[in-house]
Order: structure tokens, then sequence, then C-alpha cells
């Protein structure tokens, strides 16, 4: 097996809510890994903490609370790093009966030692695709600019000339047609798919060891996403690529994930590899997992007409502490001799394979 290259343990990134006057629990206590040269998915609805958790590890909560606990252990050349070490001397936590009273925090202190930390990790050997490429690139500044600073700043060259040139043969790889014309354009005057591609080419620029790709697709057509994941395929084969892919699309997970993490409500309730979580077959998957992939329509269902399965319910705020199981309420497989358990504990993570884990009763 391959080393890992980047591990995170017990991380959790709170906010406080100033008009419900209580913590919110975006990321709660969430452990996973990620081998080199594999694409680690980590999928769920929206709001339940997967962005969060990658911007976390690029150091990118700066509002407080933020980060207050875990580790991030970042391998690169046989050397092991953590990415949180010693920020926690800079938080203290005031509880009662497992609810939070008080979170106190060194934001100046705390910025100062993660910013210390991540230099030269940041855009160089962690790179990530945000979301909405528009609003993430510059407007006022050409595309070939933005990505010849990206390669000046992380890669030590000096030339400009050098650095568009660099530039030019990323966008070429990524497939975008005129590649040394782009490089004059400003983001506005490019489409979305387009844009997507000049933050892909950014992105790998530095040629990181590890890329976050957090909702690659989203807010695409059809046709343009479908376009992106094969061109993510394809780099992620020339490259020997790590990725850590950020995504709601169980279609993008089944097409490009090697490992699967399930999240729902802060936690990650599911974990393990692609061929295990997504086989219709498998012996045993979480409720929330088979809920996911219900929702996704057959053929047979769209030629049909048929209304889309729908998970019931809301999506938990994370405000409320819970003492049982948070999907209990939208949960449909809880029977009547786990049904008491489920309202009253919350279940441990557990083996149930090799390399397999679920959070829930059903799995004893």
């Amino acid at each position: 097996m391959s080393e890992e290259i980047l591990k995170v343990e017990d991380l959790r990134t709170y906010f406080y809510s100033y008009t419900k006057e209580a913590f919110i629990r975006s990321v709660d206590s969430v452990s996973f890994s990620i081998r080199k040269g594999e694409v680690l998915g980590i999928v769920g609805e929206s709001g339940c903490g997967k962005s969060v958790a990658a911007q976390s590890i690029l150091g990118l909560i700066t509002d407080g609370p933020g980060i207050i606990s875990g580790n991030i252990f970042l391998t690169r050349n046989d050397k092991t790093v953590n990415l949180l070490d010693g920020l926690s001397d800079y938080a203290s936590i005031r509880t009662k009966r497992k609810a939070i009273l008080e979170i106190s925090k060194d934001i100046s202190g705390w910025l100062k030692r993660s910013e210390s930390l991540m230099k030269g990790i940041r855009g160089k050997v962690i790179s990530m695709i945000f979301q909405n490429p528009k609003s993430a690139l510059n407007p006022f500044i050409t595309v070939g600019d933005q990505i010849s600073e990206s390669i000046m700043l992380h890669k030590g060259i000096q030339a400009k000339k050098e650095a568009m040139a660099i530039a030019s043969k990323w966008l070429e790889r990524v497939q975008i047609d005129s590649p040394s014309m782009r490089l004059y354009d400003y983001p506005h005057g490019l489409s979305g798919g387009m844009c997507q591609r000049v933050m892909i080419a950014m992105a790998l620029s530095s040629e990181p060891s590890l890329l976050i790709a957090d909702e690659p697709t989203t807010g695409l057509d059809v046709t343009i996403q479908t376009k992106i994941v094969e061109l993510l395929k394809k780099l992620r084969e020339e490259l020997a690529l790590t990725i850590l892919l950020i995504t709601h699309d169980m279609n993008v997970i089944m097409q490009l994930a090697d490992r699967i993490a399930v999240m729902y409500g802060g936690r990650i309730v599911e974990y393990g590899l692609k061929k295990e979580i997504m086989d219709s077959n498998s012996f045993i998957r979480h409720p929330y997992t088979i809920a996911l992939l219900n929702s996704i329509p057959t053929i047979g269902e769209i030629k049909a007409k048929e209304r889309l399965r729908a998970i019931k319910g809301d999506v938990p705020d994370t405000i409320t502490l819970y003492r049982g199981c948070r999907f209990y309420e939208r949960c449909t497989l809880k029977n009547d001799r786990i049904k008491k358990r489920c309202k009253e504990a919350e279940p441990e993570m557990i083996e149930i394979g090799t390399g397999h884990y679920m959070r829930c009763w059903l799995a004893e």
C-alpha cells in the first residue's frame, strides 16, 4: 500500500451563531486519511460540513472560533508535519454535560501561528479548486497574469516571460482552445467551464502533492460537468494525482473516487472503499448512504416520469446537541429492536469489514 499523504484526526471546526446564541458544529470530530495516488471522495448533502473540512485543512477558516482542536498530519519527502501543531494553546473550551458553554480564543496569536505552519504549504504542496470559479478568479486581472503569479510564487521562477510560457502549457494541458490567446482574456470573457479549467491549471501549475477539488462541477451544465470529470480522470492518470474530492453528486463520486467518506451533520457516518459502499449487493451500508443512492433516478424512472425519491426531512443545523444518532429523525431503517438505542445514544464508528467503517447501531 502507498504511504499516507494526509491524515486528519478528530478535527473540530465550530462557528458561533449570534442570533441563536449557540455554537454550530460544522465539523465535529472528523477523521480520515488519503494515500498517495488515490482519490478520496467526501459526499453528503449541502450543509453537512464537507467544504468546511476542506478549508480547515488549508487553514482558510479565519472567523472565530473556527478550528478548535484536532491534528492534520501532512507527509512529504518522508517528513511529516502537523498543520495544527501548537494551535490548541490558543483556544480553551468550557463545557457542561458535553454542551459547549464558551470558547475563548486568541485570534491574532492563532492566525500568526497558523500562517507560519502553512508557509510553503498552501498553494504549493496543497492546492485547491474552489466550487465557484468565476468568483474565485480576480475579475480585474488576466488569466495569464493570475496563473503566472502562482507559478512565480511557488516554483521560484523570476522571469515573467518564462512563467507565462509555463502557464500557456498548463492551459493547453487542461484542453482550453487557443491557450496562448486565452492568457490575455479576463475571467468575465470566459464561460463557467473555461473558468473551471483555468482554476484547474492554476492549482496544478505548482505541481502539488495534494489537490483539493471542492464541488468542481457545481453550477455547470450537464455536458460541461461530464467534460470536467473526464479531464480530472485524464490528469489524474497522467500526473498520478492525489485528490480530495468534495461533492454532493453521487455520479461524480462513482466516476472518480477510490474511497468514500459519507458525511452527515458534521460527522463521517461511513468510510471505506467505493466498491463496498456503492455496491448494491453490499452486505450492509449506512441508512444515509442507502438514501443518497436511492435518490439517484434510474433510466427507467426517468422514462416513466416518476417522482424523484427525496430524503424526507431536513439536514440538522448541528446546533442542537443530539443524544442519539444524528440521522434518527430521517432514518427509514430503524426498527423496534434498536429504535430506543438510536434515540438515546450516538453509535461509535466501528469496523464492519477490512477498511470499511460505519457509525450505526444496525452494524452490530
